[in-house]
């Protein structure tokens, strides 16, 4: 992981704040996990790719990924071979198949749903897939103002009727198959299937709180809000003249403490609110750009677009607790300029990851949640 402290730093505040630092901390958990870590296969595996499909060129050094020759591989291989089956029940017109938009905070979900569809990923073989995706949307629902207790029953009846109609459920009893939704109100619409919730992959916004993520079987979505309003930041490190950047609603205890005490703070440009756009155009894009390190505390929801914009812009996001919003200043200040470059660096190299395309392109945020996929197949056997 990039930043990675020694001596001293590590025993600071520093390793407390979850600062090995954010960024990266982030990166790691949603995509590049510890499955990487697992050996590389045959290395005649990456010969056997598909040579028309671009490689990723890693350095054995790189800080980024936890074994870079090993996901080369890996990716490559999922690039091959990788089948997933796309289940053709469901009216397109109401809560199924295809995306309800691909713009605003929810359009991570929008953008899987036509990523699969315009992927070579997908097959209209089961027999040939390695996994099952549930094309039904929450993000839909919602924006057609069904309620939650309708999701719910929405949700049961198509997902049981599957299980009646098709075979494929029953080999695994689900853990084969997964289902993708980004809006929170994903997490309610599935509390009617728990068994559901237990054995399938779960493709989600939310990784905490409460919505009972297993790391080892879930997979975090990166919720991205695209289109982005500016260009792509990084390598401008003398821009960076804001030690930290924070601006957004008091809808949570941490952000309460953030901005009471740091709100008048000069070295910090902490905001108990977003900034206004009476103020100017822009403004709290341009921000990013000025700020080395941009704060992402959790809200009413723990998932946010704050951590994607963060990168994107090139500023270095910062997750920490409750308990050391008090030492903030303190804990960024003790990060030297070269620890702070070595991070900054970090960050540019996997902007890529955090952005959607239609039609996708390798590497994208699209192709990185199918990699975590494919990590998970590899555990299910029948």
């Amino acid at each position: 992981m990039a930043g990675r402290l020694t001596g001293a730093a590590a025993s600071s505040p520093l390793s407390r704040a979850l600062l090995l630092l954010a960024a990266l901390g982030l990166f790691s958990i949603s995509f590049l996990s510890l499955r990487s870590l697992r050996p590389a296969a045959d290395p005649a595996l990456a010969a056997a790719a598909d040579k028309s499909r671009p490689l990723l060129r890693l350095h054995s050094s790189s800080t980024v990924y936890h074994s870079p020759e090993a996901f080369a591989v890996g990716y490559a291989e999922m690039e091959r071979s990788f089948k997933v089956y796309i289940y053709p029940d469901g009216d397109p017109k109401t809560f199924y198949q295809t995306p309800r938009k691909l713009t605003g905070k929810y359009a991570s979900e929008g953008y899987f749903f036509q990523n699969i569809r315009e992927s070579r990923f997908r097959t209209d073989d089961p027999d040939q897939a390695h996994l099952f995706f549930v094309p039904i949307s929450p993000h839909k629902m919602r924006g057609k103002g069904t309620s939650y207790e309708n999701m719910t029953v929405i949700v049961k009846d198509y997902v049981e009727g599957l299980i009646n109609k098709y075979p494929y459920w029953n080999r695994t009893l689900g853990a084969d198959h997964f289902f993708v939704t980004c809006h929170d109100v994903g997490v309610r619409a599935f509390e009617g299937l728990k068994f559901m919730v237990k054995n399938s992959i779960r493709v989600v916004c939310s990784p905490s709180y409460n919505v009972d993520f297993i790391p080892h079987k879930d997979i975090a979505l990166p919720q991205v809000l695209q289109p982005f309003a500016l260009h792509e930041g990084g390598n401008d490190i003398d821009n960076r003249v804001i030690l930290g950047f924070w601006a957004g609603h008091r809808n949570s205890k941490i952000r309460v403490i953030l901005a009471r005490v740091w709100e008048n703070d000069t070295e910090l440009a902490i905001s108990n609110n977003r900034i206004s756009r009476a103020i100017g155009e822009l403004v709290y894009q341009k921000q990013f750009y000025r700020t080395k390190f941009c704060i992402c505390p959790g809200g009413s929801q723990v998932n946010s677009a704050r951590i994607s914009d963060s990168i994107h812009y090139g500023c270095v996001p910062v997750i920490l607790r409750e308990r050391d919003v008090y030492q903030l200043k303190n804990i960024l200040k003790s990060i030297s300029q070269e620890e702070f470059i070595s991070l900054h660096k970090s960050l540019v190299q996997v902007q890529k990851h955090f952005v959607w395309h239609s039609p996708p392109v390798s590497y994208d945020a699209f192709h990185m949640v199918m990699y975590e996929l494919w990590l998970r197949h590899n555990v299910i056997k029948y």
